[in-house]
């Protein structure tokens, strides 16, 4: 909304410092600092609110150390990183970018689910929460919405360099490229590790005939929708710890930030070699948001807890993060930036898995560790909480890193 008041006022009376708001980095700035001011100022609020209501969180006993201290501590939390990150937005990003539209519309869907879910759990009694079919039906549903969205939409484009590229022309400029430019209505995404670094999901259908193209939809929308149900799953199962789901999620929200200023920008993405995205680049106002929030956030969460975000939170955060990878065409890079969501997710799949197995061959249930989710198997261990916490947040940064160094390996 602030965009469009300075953007007329700049136009309109000229106004010294309102053309400020043409940058993606200062409204990103801005973005970031409110977010984190709602989420530590207000957010102390909101807790004091839950505390009133005596949504707390029902401990069950794992037999873990300090378990038991955690009984009654807030939960659904997850509503402060929602507000921390709609308002700023709201303010701040061009609101008809279509991309600022499909996670606004995430947010909204993912954390409805997830406060359903909290609902249930602590209005209702229920401790089962929301059944599971409902929340993978919400999870398949954000998926469509999604996936059709990029595969259809007209604004939804790639832009590749002319074969007859102007030898003369040295410099490459915003204004300039689509002289430089050809927009291209493709299913184009990023591959590591392999020739361009790049992959079309239409080369998957080819077998449909020479109208190949056209049913395309048929293999990214089930992409689109597993990737989202994996990532929003797997921080779920992350949020396990105090500080865990917060801080990770933090560090991959600004490494995605990265890749949507590149990608959105012509003339960083021409110098790095990498897929030119147009529009993209106003997506780094909202992750930014969303990284000030999870940081404001974590004020609180950090260890010893005085809120917990509840599924609220985990399912958001997941939703948002597959979302933005899709988005930028990264999706095939969340193995390794989300690295610590998969560990979680396959530590539960091998745990279950091997428990049966073991069970129907051998009359005995056997375990790979030595309880699941992983952070829990450390715990049982003996290893203090923060510092499960501290050494995952390294690890962390490092896949972090790696993410960024793949697009150069080829």
């Amino acid at each position: 909304m602030l965009y469009y008041l300075f953007d007329f006022i700049d136009k309109t009376y000229d106004l010294p410092g309102a053309g400020l708001f043409q940058f993606i980095t200062f409204r990103a700035a801005l973005a970031v600092m409110l977010s984190l001011f709602i989420a530590t100022i207000y957010g102390k609020k909101i807790i004091a609110f839950l505390q009133k209501k005596q949504v707390g969180e029902t401990i069950r006993n794992l037999g873990l150390e300090g378990q038991n201290e955690k009984a009654g501590t807030p939960t659904m939390g997850g509503i402060i990183i929602i507000l921390a990150t709609i308002i700023p937005v709201l303010l701040f990003a061009k609101l008809e970018n279509i991309y600022v539209i499909m996670l606004l519309v995430t947010t909204i869907w993912m954390g409805t689910i997830g406060f359903i879910d909290d609902y249930i759990k602590k209005f209702k009694k229920d401790k089962a929460g929301l059944p599971g079919k409902f929340k993978v039906f919400g999870q398949v549903g954000l998926g469509i919405i999604i996936g059709a969205t990029m595969y259809f939409h007209d604004d939804i484009t790639v832009r590749r360099e002319k074969i007859d590229k102007n030898p003369n022309q040295t410099e490459i400029t915003q204004k300039a490229d689509k002289d430089f430019y050809a927009e291209e209505k493709t299913l184009l995404t990023t591959l590591p590790f392999v020739k361009d670094n790049e992959i079309n999901y239409e080369k998957l259908v080819t077998w449909a005939g020479d109208e190949y193209k056209d049913y395309a939809w048929l293999v990214f929308i089930p992409i689109v929708i597993f990737i989202i149900t994996a990532v929003s799953n797997g921080a779920n199962l992350t949020d396990g710890i105090d500080g865990l789901a917060a801080g990770t999620s933090a560090i991959i929200g600004v490494t995605l930030a990265i890749f949507a200023w590149v990608s959105g920008n012509v003339i960083f993405s021409d110098y790095l070699n990498i897929m030119y995205i147009p529009n993209t680049g106003e997506l780094t106002i909202f992750i930014m948001a969303f990284v000030g929030a999870l940081i404001g956030f974590l004020w609180y969460n950090a260890y010893p807890a005085q809120v917990f975000m509840g599924d609220t939170g985990s399912l958001t955060i997941g939703g948002i993060i597959a979302v933005i990878a899709i988005a930028i065409r990264k999706e095939w890079l969340i193995p390794i930036l989300c690295g610590i969501f998969l560990m979680e997710n396959l530590s539960v799949v091998m745990q279950v898995s091997w428990f049966k197995y073991t069970k129907k061959k051998y009359g005995e249930g056997r375990r790979i560790f030595r309880m699941s989710p992983l952070h829990h198997h450390y715990q049982v261990k003996g290893y203090h909480e923060s510092k499960i916490v501290t050494r995952f947040w390294i690890v962390g940064i490092v896949l972090a890193v790696i993410t960024i160094v793949t697009l150069k390996i080829r």
